[in-house]
Order: structure tokens, then C-alpha cells, then sequence
């Protein structure tokens, strides 16, 4: 019991004390009122100014009626706060990024399914504009396919070409090495052609199927059994 009531009154003596320092800083100052805490927290002085030794301590701010106007905390946490506010804000701008990229691809998707449903009266004229896309990309396939094989036979004369040279030991010349090494680079290069055109290809069915997909939903219809595209020759 004697320890409780002891307890007490050293709580009741700070808080006078703290009451004390901060009126008789009052009555010493017309304007604002700064009062400096511990790091426990604990008020140890009020005046006009912070002292430079407790410029990193948690404060408030008082005015004439001794009413607290303000707040700050120590140093290490207002610099959590604040890189706490600059995390908050960037995750704000982020997410009006986020929103204004939404309204603009819906924007952008409407106005491509407007255009879709001005396009084609039905699905079939959409077949047929693939048809004619996928005869464009078959030419192609077949030019690179014969160009490759002209590289490639021509690849082989000039290597039996240094080949025959070289074992009848002739000299072979470097116009013949670098036409040999220019034919092997025109094939490899017609092959490449060949397997982008042939992913193109399949990239056109299915950009195809897609529209046509989403022609008919956008109609209320359902799509029939898809036709099959003419096969490559």
C-alpha cells in the first residue's frame, strides 16, 4: 500500500513539474510554446526553442493557452514516417497508373469491337479474309523455300568445287572460299525465313479464330464447327 501511494505521488510531482515548466515558459513568451521529451517520453523542459542537444527528441507545440497546437516525434521516427508517406504516395501513383491504363485498353477494346462488327456483315467473310491473309504468307513460304534450295545446291557445287581442288592439289582461291561461305549464309538464312513465315502462319489461324470467337459473342451468336483452312500446296 505504502509503495502504490508512493508510485503516485512521484507520477503526480512530474506531471506538476512538466505543468510547472511549461506555464512558467509561457508567462516568459508571447508566442508559441516548445516542450522536449526524453527518449522515455518524459516531458524535461518547455521554452521558445529547442535545445540543440535535444534537437533529435520527440516535441509539442503549446500556444498562449496552453493548448497543444502540434507534435513531432524523434528524429528516427519522423524519418520513418516520412519514408513511410513517400511509399504511400508512390503505391497511390501507381495504382492511378494502374486505373487510367485500365480506361485506356477498354477504350482501345471497344473501338477494335466496333470495328469488328463494321467489318464483316458474317463469320464467312471472316474466313475468307483469312484465306486470302494465309495465301499471301504460302507464296512467301514458297519463295524462301526455293531460294534455300538454290542456296543449298549452289552451297554444295563450290564445296565439291575446293573439294576436287584440293585433293588434285590445286590452289583454291579466296573468291571461291568466300562465294562457297556466302552460299552457306543464304541458305541458313532462306531456313530461318522458312520457320518465321511457317510461325506467322499459325499466328494468322489463330488470330483468325479469336475474331471469329469474339464476332459472336459480340453478335449473341454461337460459332459453328470452324471450317478448316484451304490446305498449303
Amino acid at each position: 500500500m505504502l509503495e502504490n501511494l508512493r508510485a503516485f505521488a512521484v507520477a503526480a510531482l512530474s506531471i506538476a513539474l512538466a505543468a510547472l515548466i511549461a506555464g512558467t515558459a509561457m508567462a516568459q513568451s508571447k508566442g508559441k510554446i516548445v516542450c522536449w521529451k526524453d527518449k522515455a517520453g518524459k516531458v524535461v523542459g518547455c521554452g521558445d526553442r529547442v535545445p540543440p542537444e535535444y534537437e533529435d527528441s520527440a516535441t509539442k507545440e503549446l500556444d498562449q493557452r496552453g493548448v497543444t497546437r502540434k507534435t513531432t516525434g524523434t528524429a528516427a521516427d519522423e524519418a520513418k514516417r516520412a519514408a513511410e508517406d513517400v511509399k504511400l504516395a508512390k503505391e497511390q501513383e501507381e495504382l492511378a497508373r494502374k486505373r487510367e491504363e485500365g480506361k485506356r485498353l477498354a477504350t482501345v477494346q471497344r473501338r477494335q469491337e466496333e470495328a469488328l462488327l463494321a467489318s464483316f456483315s458474317n463469320e464467312k467473310e471472316i474466313d475468307h479474309k483469312r484465306d486470302r491473309d494465309l495465301e499471301v504468307v504460302d507464296r512467301q513460304i514458297t519463295q524462301l523455300q526455293t531460294a534455300q534450295q538454290n542456296a543449298a545446291e549452289r552451297s554444295l557445287d563450290l564445296k565439291g568445287r575446293i573439294e576436287a581442288s584440293e585433293k588434285a592439289k590445286k590452289p583454291v582461291t579466296e573468291f571461291l572460299r568466300d562465294e562457297a561461305a556466302r552460299a552457306e549464309i543464304e541458305r541458313d538464312r532462306f531456313a530461318q525465313g522458312i520457320v518465321a513465315k511457317t510461325k506467322e502462319r499459325e499466328d494468322v489461324r489463330q488470330r483468325y479464330a479469336d475474331m471469329k470467337k469474339r464476332y459472336n459473342e459480340l453478335r449473341g451468336t454461337s460459332a459453328p464447327a470452324a471450317a478448316a483452312a484451304p490446305a498449303k500446296k
